[in-house]
């Protein structure tokens, strides 16, 4: 164990730690732990070291689409240590906060039909999917990707969607599967005439406005995946819808609310969800440790946590970093990097 490698004296200045520690961890996913579907070189022990030493940490990221017990037992399995779904907030998961506002939601992103599952678990009684609308009326997407097997099982019957009852919003839990189904049926929701489906509001109702509320889990523009370059993400979605919804409204710009990093409510819904996971410990310093300046960082730093970027991700050395993105602890080769240097400054 990597404890054991350590000098006694450094193992001591761990175990007094461990029991007036008032610092916590938060960790980046993607580019931080993982690339992909691979474990980083340095994420088992890290995790492990802070395990043994009893400082408290949470995963948070702008990943999602699937429940958090899924997501907390396939990092368990690839990286090797044992994680809770209460130590993990997903860009969706504050999500849970909208029960009891809408009946009926649409649901986009993910694969499959995982974040229908999700939402429902969250306690959405009424959740559609974009599929679900292809199924039930395929020319809603003409150029559609879905093959009838994937219909025939991840899809409602068309006998299960009634297309004259409303949508009440619109929630993008994860990067699109079928980008070009997803991005219509989002804009048929946004112009309809309250949410019902194959109708269209008057002009002049048109406006900033959208007909029904629609919410982005996230704003990333890029991620790091297994592909050398960074994908797009959710972010790109936004902005493909954006900027459609303001050649079909004269120019208005939308309206929308956006969660996960870097806005700062994500992050006080992150200390909360650290303080429930810790039994109620409150934390002097939290630190955060992630890959994307402009999400993790900037987030980290407006939120006045204590930040460190890594070189495993989004970020490669000599980037242009704006003042406000900058790691206030520094760039770090690896996630076992950072992590021994806040102990030593512990």
């Amino acid at each position: 164990m990597l404890s054991k490698s350590l000098s006694p004296t450094f193992r001591q200045s761990f175990r007094q730690l461990s029991r007036s520690a008032d610092f916590a961890f938060v960790f980046d996913i993607d580019g931080v732990l993982v690339r992909g579907s691979k474990p980083l070189p340095g994420a088992k022990p890290a995790l492990e070291l802070l395990g043994q030493n009893q400082v408290p940490y949470l995963l948070l990221t702008n990943g999602g689409g699937v429940t958090e017990k899924q997501r907390a037992s396939f990092l368990s399995e690839r990286i090797g240590v044992p994680l809770s779904p209460r130590q993990l907030v997903q860009s969706h998961t504050p999500m849970k906060t909208y029960i009891g506002q809408w009946d009926r939601v649409m649901v986009v992103g993910g694969p499959h039909d995982s974040a229908r599952k999700c939402a429902i678990e969250y306690g959405f009684k009424d959740v559609l999917m974009p599929h679900d609308l292809v199924n039930a009326t395929p020319g809603i997407s003409p150029h559609h990707q879905y093959s009838k097997q994937f219909l025939d099982q991840f899809a409602l019957s068309p006998s299960q969607v009634d297309l004259d009852q409303p949508v009440d919003a619109v929630l993008v839990f994860n990067d699109c599967r079928d980008m070009g189904t997803d991005i219509q049926v989002i804009l048929d929701l946004l112009n309809s005439d309250n949410g019902k489906i194959g109708t269209k509001r008057p002009a002049s109702a048109s406006g900033p406005e959208p007909a029904i509320p629609i919410i982005f889990s996230n704003n990333d523009f890029l991620w790091a995946a297994d592909y050398p370059l960074p994908r797009f993400g959710q972010g790109a979605i936004r902005m493909m819808v954006e900027r459609l919804y303001k050649e079909q409204n004269n120019g208005a710009e939308l309206r929308s609310k956006i969660l996960g990093k870097p806005f700062v409510s994500q992050y006080e819904f992150a200390a909360k969800t650290l303080v429930e996971w810790s039994g109620g410990q409150r934390f002097r310093d939290i630190y955060m440790v992630g890959d994307n300046p402009a999400s993790d960082i900037q987030g980290a730093n407006r939120s006045a946590w204590k930040s460190l970027l890594l070189r495993t991700g989004v970020y490669t050395d000599g980037d242009d970093i704006p003042l406000d993105s900058r790691p206030s602890e520094g760039v770090f080769d690896d996630v076992l990097d950072a992590v021994r240097h806040v102990l030593k400054s512990q």
